[in-house]
C-alpha cells in the first residue's frame, strides 16, 4: 500500500489535497479575481442536493446518508436519505447521529481555539509545559514542539503512527508513551498525518483546562451552540436511540460491519453527531466565532485554525483543517473523515460564498461524501458540475482498500522447506514499541498473541522459517496477509513493519 496516501490517510484529506482536483484558481483567477456567486446559482445547487445524493446512492449503494448546507447563519438544507441499518432498515434523518472519525479533528481544533482565545493555552505552547510526560525520540524536538505543531502534523512522527498500537489495544496513555520510539523525518519540515499525534496536543489542552476531552468540548462547543445530539464519548453514541451503524461492501452487497470504538484517540475522531447539529457548528464557523448573535469563540484565534501552517500535498494545513482554494480562486477549508469498519464523513466551507456543506455516511470510505460535496460548490461557483467526482475519487479509494501484504495473491511454494520443531519457535518476544509478543503452541500449531487485547493469530507454514497470519481491523483490511519471518532469536511481523520496528527479540 501506497505509504504517502495510504487508506487510512484519507481520513484527514479533502478531495483536493488527495487528488490535486478542484483545489488551485490558476493564474486567470488570481488575477480577476473570482466572479461574483450569483443567487440563482445557489438555488440551482440547492435544488439538486436531493437527485445528486440519490444519483450517489444509487451508484454505490451506501446504506445511508445525511447532508445540511448552511448559508450564514441559516440552515437552508438538511435532511437524510436512506437506512441507518441495513438489518433494521429504519430510515436516517437529519437527527440520525453519524460517527464523524477523523471530521473530529476540526471540531476539536474550534474548541482548542475557544481556550486559546481565553487565554488559557497557546497554540505555540511548548508540550512540556502542559503534558511533561509526552516525549519524542528527538530530545531537542521534545522541548520545543507545540500544540500548534502536533495540530498541524509538522512533528515528523511517521504517519498514522501509534494506530496499529490502537488495534492491538493499548490506551490512550500507553500509546503516546510509545511514540517516543518512533524516528522523526523533518521535525517542523514535513507533513505527516498522525491521529496520536494531535491526541496528546487535545488532551494537553484538556489537561489543563482541569477536565477530560469530552467536557472539555461539551462546555466549549456543544452546549454554547445547542448541539444537543454530539458528544465526543462513545458511549454516548452507543445510547443514542437514532444512530447509524457501520457497513462494508463484501460481494458487492453491503453489510453491518463491527462498530469502532475510537476513544483511546478522542481528540481525532470520536466525534459523534447529527448533520442537524454540525449545521450549528458551521454557522459558527462562518460567522468568524460568532453563533446566534453570540461570540463562542474569539474570532483571531478562530481564524488561526484556518491559517496555512504546513504544506500538503497540493494544499495546506491549519490547525486540523485543510485549508485551500476553490478552482475559481476562493479560500476553502474543509476536513474528511472515514473509519474502514464503516463511517464516511466529510465537510466543506466556502467563507466567501456564505456557504458550507456536511455530508455523513454509514459506509467505509468510497468518496460519496466528498463528491457531493465538490458536486454542490462546482454548482454554486459554475453554474455546473466540472467532473464525475465520484469517478475521480472512488476508484482511488477503493484501490487504496486493498489487502496488505506481499504474499496477497501469492502462490503457495510447491515444495516448501519444513520448519523446524514448532516449540523451538515458542517463547515471549520483547518489542518496546509494539511487545511483547507470545509464540504459543495451540494444538499442532503456533499463534501469535499480541497486545492487551489480546490480538490472537494463528500461525500457516509457508516456507522454512517463515509463516502467516491474518487479521482484519481498522488498519487491516480483509484480506490481508503477513509473514512472521523468524531467524534465531528474533521474529519480524512485516504487517508491524512499516516503521522498522516490527523485530521481536526472544
Amino acid at each position: 500500500m501506497n505509504q504517502s496516501i495510504n487508506r487510512r490517510h484519507f481520513l484527514g484529506a479533502s478531495a483536493c489535497a488527495l487528488f490535486a482536483t478542484g483545489c488551485g484558481g490558476g493564474a486567470d483567477a488570481a488575477v480577476s479575481g473570482p466572479d461574483p456567486v450569483t443567487a440563482a446559482n445557489v438555488d440551482l445547487a440547492l435544488a439538486r442536493l436531493d437527485p445528486l445524493a440519490a444519483d450517489l446512492m444509487a451508484r454505490t449503494g451506501v446504506p445511508g446518508m445525511a447532508v445540511a448546507v448552511v448559508q450564514g447563519d441559516r440552515t437552508v438544507y438538511a435532511k437524510g436519505f436512506g437506512v441507518r441499518d441495513v438489518e433494521s432498515q429504519l430510515p436516517v434523518d437529519a437527527d440520525t447521529v453519524f460517527q464523524l472519525a477523523s471530521l473530529s479533528k476540526s471540531i476539536g481544533a474550534t474548541a482548542v481555539a475557544r481556550e486559546v482565545g481565553r487565554g488559557h493555552v497557546r497554540w505555540d505552547q511548548p508540550m512540556r509545559e502542559l503534558l511533561p510526560w509526552f516525549a519524542l525520540s528527538d530530545p531537542q524536538a521534545s522541548q520545543l514542539v507545540t500544540v500548534g505543531d502536533l495540530y498541524s502534523h509538522r512533528t515528523g512522527l511517521p504517519e498514522h503512527a501509534g494506530d496499529r498500537l490502537e488495534d492491538m489495544g493499548f490506551g490512550q496513555r500507553e500509546v503516546l508513551e510509545r511514540l517516543r520510539y518512533l524516528q522523526l523525518d523533518g521535525f517542523r519540515q514535513k507533513y505527516f498525518y498522525t491521529n496520536f499525534g494531535l491526541t496528546a496536543a487535545g488532551i494537553a489542552v484538556a489537561e489543563r483546562a482541569g477536565m477530560d476531552w469530552a467536557t472539555l468540548n461539551e462546555q466549549a462547543i456543544y452546549q454554547p451552540l445547542g448541539m444537543a445530539r454530539t458528544s465526543s464519548r462513545f458511549a454516548d453514541f452507543m445510547a443514542r436511540d437514532n444512530r447509524a451503524s457501520g457497513h462494508r461492501r463484501v460481494d458487492g452487497k453491503w453489510v453491518r460491519n463491527t462498530i469502532r470504538m475510537p476513544d483511546a484517540q478522542a481528540p481525532a475522531a470520536s466525534v459523534t453527531s447529527s448533520v442537524n447539529d454540525l449545521a450549528k457548528w458551521l454557522s459558527m464557523l462562518l460567522g468568524q466565532g460568532v453563533a446566534g448573535g453570540r461570540r463562542v469563540v474569539e474570532a483571531s484565534a478562530l481564524e488561526a485554525v484556518t491559517t496555512p501552517q504546513v504544506q500538503t500535498a497540493s494544499a495546506h494545513y491549519g490547525y486540523g483543517f485543510n485549508v485551500g482554494v476553490t478552482r475559481s480562486g476562493r479560500k476553502s477549508f474543509s476536513h474528511s473523515g472515514a473509519f474502514g469498519m464503516g463511517a464516511a464523513t466529510a465537510f466543506k466551507a466556502v467563507p466567501s460564498t456564505g456557504l458550507a456543506i456536511v455530508v455523513l455516511t454509514n459506509g467505509y470510505p468510497i468518496g460519496v461524501p466528498e463528491s457531493l460535496g465538490e458536486q454542490f460548490f462546482d454548482l454554486v461557483e459554475h453554474g455546473a458540475i466540472q467532473r464525475d467526482w465520484l469517478g475521480v475519487i472512488g476508484p482511488v479509494l477503493t484501490a487504496l482498500d486493498a489487502p496488505e501484504g506481499k504474499l496477497v495473491g501469492a502462490a503457495r511454494p510447491a515444495a516448501p522447506k519444513p520448519p523446524q520443531p514448532l516449540s523451538a519457535y515458542a517463547g515471549t518476544y520483547r518489542n518496546d514499541y509494539h511487545g511483547p509478543l507470545r509464540v504459543v503452541m495451540s494444538g499442532d500449531a503456533l499463534q501469535l498473541v499480541l497486545g492487551p487485547a489480546p490480538l490472537q493469530l494463528p500461525l500457516e507454514h509457508w516456507d522454512g522459517d517463515v509463516f502467516t497470519f491474518k487479521l482484519v481491523n481498522e488498519s487491516a483490511p480483509p484480506g490481508t496477509v503477513s509473514m512472521a519471518s523468524f531467524a534465531g532469536d528474533r521474529v519480524t511481523l512485516e504487517f508491524y513493519d512499516s516503521d522498522g520496528l516490527g523485530t521481536f527479540v526472544r
